[in-house]
């Protein structure tokens, strides 16, 4: 699985830069002296994703226990403009947070799994698609100090975990004033497959997180020029097709009795998207409407060796109608917030070794989210955006003995092109 979102991520964000590249030339008459992009900055942020740990106990391997949060991180990087358009750098930043798995019986027992704290260290390769925005993607070192909690009446103690690893991720960054710019990025992490301590490597733990950061950069150097890039002439009103690929992670909340409740089991992977819509410029900001469709490789796996996939659990396709509301950050890019419906189809399935069998069942909920969307040429546009969904309780006919309520953390990387 992590493989797939590796190299699906990676080759979604060289498709948009490439895309982005080949409309570079339709820009609308001479450009000015630009924002200069080269020197040090730095940055504070926030975010929200979730954390996936595959468990594996001998030939067993569960995908996976899951868990959802927020984070806060403060940032110090350095950027080189190699030539007009690209651009080389590199950051590193701190972060705090509380995303993971939680259970809960009653007033017995709390447990609390939670990625704490911790740093990232990576290099990033940009592309400027007009004046004003930079797209890029990022790989590097991550490391990250796990935290769990438990607590009883009167009682309880806590453990720490320490685990280094590998970040992937794509984002976007735009001018917004002389000195500052605003991101969206998303974040992949994997920070391996060890043994945990005491099983006799038995036991091995494999946390993974998807995460969106959001955040304000101040660069020092205000004063000096950038490249000359003319932004393409473009008209925020009309409807427009598109297309998007994304990956994230869900969160089933799962209830026993009304009593026991546990955040959660989880499961990750890619999707792709098509999407119709209509926006209307009233100057100063963008208003619309849109509806999507997706098909998803999004689940759960439990994996025995030698039988392979014994149960899979699948977020497999849905559809969302949604309303945006944006403001023009600058000339060429707008940053914009979203909500509405959604609709997702579930389906679990049993190896044909246990008896097969399958469990269909469907969900309405509502979609949440923000992005990035700049001007690549006079018809079309590229972003970057971030949603969170939650949907209706399932109780699978136990009369609300035993209720699933899913959540997912996606990011998705979008062309749309506009009719007129």
């Amino acid at each position: 699985m992590r493989n797939c979102i590796s190299s699906t991520l990676l080759s979604a964000a060289g498709f948009v830069i490439l895309t982005a590249s080949s409309y570079a030339a339709d820009a609308a008459g001479p450009a000015a002296a630009g924002f200069n992009w080269s020197g040090i900055y730095i940055g504070a942020g926030a975010g929200a994703g979730a954390v996936n740990h595959q468990i594996g106990l001998g030939p067993l391997s569960f995908n996976g226990i899951g868990g959802e949060g927020i984070f806060g991180e403060l940032t110090f990087g350095y950027d080189h403009m190699l030539t007009d358009r690209l651009l080389l750098g590199g950051f590193i930043d701190v972060h705090m947070g509380n995303i993971g798995p939680q259970l809960e019986i009653g007033p017995l027992l709390e447990v609390k799994f939670a990625n704490s704290y911790g740093f990232d260290a990576a290099a990033r390769l940009g592309y400027l698609w007009n004046e004003s925005t930079l797209a890029y993607v990022l790989g590097g070192f991550t490391w990250q100090h796990f935290r769990l909690d438990v607590s009883t009446p009167g009682a309880g103690f806590s453990a720490d975990a320490d685990r280094s690893g590998y970040i992937l991720g794509v984002g976007m960054e735009t001018v917004v004033g002389s000195n500052w710019t605003i991101k969206g990025e998303y974040r992949y992490a994997n920070y391996g497959d060890e043994a945990i301590d005491g099983t006799g490597g038995i036991l091995t733990l494999e946390p993974s997180t998807h995460t969106f950061h959001i955040g304000a950069n101040y660069r020092f150097n205000s004063d000096a020029t950038g490249p000359a890039i003319a932004s393409p002439a473009y008209d925020w009103t009309g409807f427009y097709v598109g297309g998007a690929l994304g990956a994230g992670e869900v969160v089933h909340d799962i209830s026993f009795l009304g009593v026991i409740g546990f955040n959660g089991i989880g499961g990750e992977g890619v999707f792709g998207e098509l999407s119709a819509g209509y926006d209307h410029d009233f100057g100063n900001f963008v208003a619309g409407i849109m509806a999507d469709g997706n098909i998803s490789g999004i689940s759960t796996d439990l994996d025995l060796s030698g039988f392979g996939n014994l149960v899979d659990v699948k977020a497999d396709y849905g559809f969302n109608i949604l309303g945006r509301i944006g403001v023009k950050v600058n000339a060429a890019t707008l940053a914009y917030a979203l909500g509405g419906y959604s609709w997702a189809h579930f389906k679990a399935e049993a190896n044909p070794a246990l008896g097969g069998g399958s469990l269909d069942w469907s969900g309405s909920g509502f979609s949440i989210g923000g992005g990035l969307e700049t001007v690549v040429s006079s018809k079309m546009t590229a972003g970057i955006e971030y949603r969170y969904s939650h949907f209706e309780k399932e109780d699978f006919g136990t009369a609300g003995a035993i209720e699933v309520e899913p959540s997912f953390h996606t990011v998705r990387l979008g062309l749309k092109y506009k009719f007129n």
